[in-house]
């Protein structure tokens, strides 16, 4: 990674290293835990994005440092490699889901966005990310339609690819083209900064939901006008907002470099927010994103800030995915 990019993308220094020592909000007797979901089997893994099959329960998670995919089957403690590192020339593999066809979607920041069969693994489309701009694209969501959209962290667009831009572009590659542009509700930043990273979506696909990591704000996107407003947050913010996942009304975060889960409750119209949990632990270990299933959450653990695209040192091995309970 560029230096550049390791500005915008994390704290480092003393920033860093005061997140190291930070102490947990609530105690493992009366708040969450974390634990051990499943180990990943690359000394070098540096996990970046999870997905999980709706069909199955396996879950997904994909390397930042190489671009391979690891998969754990339901229930399983140790992930094995799905897709090798390099896999039809992605160099990494940040952003991942899967969708109910079956169908596992995986950013590569730089390339654009590959589209894989999960029965035989084979790469059905690439949708290839413009080359003429700047660009970093980072998180995707998948909405009830089988619309797929993705943030630039760039830029502060939202790209989309529906359902029948899958089916013409089966079997080859097509342009990836940005739909919304939120340039003008996101606070300006200077350029090494990132804007958006995880996006979310309501039940019905009718509604976005977009972190700007940098500015800490949340930002509602209606999917068929393409209106933009600013979320109203109360009781906190989103700065170094990663990952999101939503469901039920509630919305949770992973804020990466202050090892930091929060959890929101939206309101019915998703114009406010307001903050319920907060837990901020170091066994966090630069939590990315998340996941949430019928055990709780499950949080990527990158170690970035060791050895990886955060810092220096040396990474705790093997790699984990956390579980965590109560949150």
């Amino acid at each position: 990674m560029s230096r550049s990019i390791h500005r915008r993308t994390f704290l480092t220094g003393a920033a860093a290293a005061a997140v190291a020592v930070a102490a947990p909000t609530a105690s493992a007797a009366t708040g969450p835990r974390i634990s051990t979901a499943f180990t990943l089997p690359d000394e070098r893994a540096y996990p970046e994005g999870i997905a999980l099959d709706p069909r199955t329960g396996d879950a997904y998670v994909g390397s930042f440092t190489d671009g391979a995919v690891y998969r754990a089957a339901a229930g399983s403690r140790a992930a094995e490699v799905f897709l090798p590192a390099g896999a039809d020339g992605r160099t990494t593999a940040n952003g991942l889901k899967a969708d109910r066809a079956g169908r596992l979607w995986v950013i590569d920041h730089t390339t654009g966005i590959d589209v894989y069969d999960l029965r035989d693994r084979s790469l059905l489309t690439r949708f290839e990310a413009p080359q003429d701009d700047p660009h970093f694209l980072n998180d995707l969501v998948i909405t009830a339609d089988g619309t797929a959209y993705a943030t630039d962290s760039a830029r502060p667009l939202i790209y989309r690819v529906t359902p029948a831009d899958l089916a013409r572009a089966r079997g080859g590659r097509a342009p990836l083209t940005a739909h919304y542009d939120l340039s003008g509700a996101v606070s300006a930043h200077s350029p090494d900064d990132y804007t958006l990273n995880g996006i979310a979506a309501d039940p019905a696909g009718r509604l976005l939901f977009a972190v700007d990591m940098t500015g800490g704000g949340l930002y509602r996107v209606g999917v068929t006008d393409g209106s933009v407003r600013r979320v109203a947050l109360h009781g906190g913010d989103l700065k170094h907002g990663d990952g999101l996942e939503l469901a039920h009304g509630t919305l949770w975060a992973a804020h990466n470099a202050t090892d930091t889960l929060t959890r929101w409750r939206l309101s019915p119209d998703g114009t406010r927010a307001r903050l319920t949990r907060t837990l901020t632990d170091p066994a966090l270990q630069v939590p990315t994103t998340l996941a949430r299933d019928h055990h709780g959450l499950l949080v990527v653990r990158s170690q970035f800030d060791k050895g990886g695209p955060m810092g220096q040192g040396v990474p705790e091995t093997p790699f984990t995915v956390a579980r965590v309970t109560g949150m």
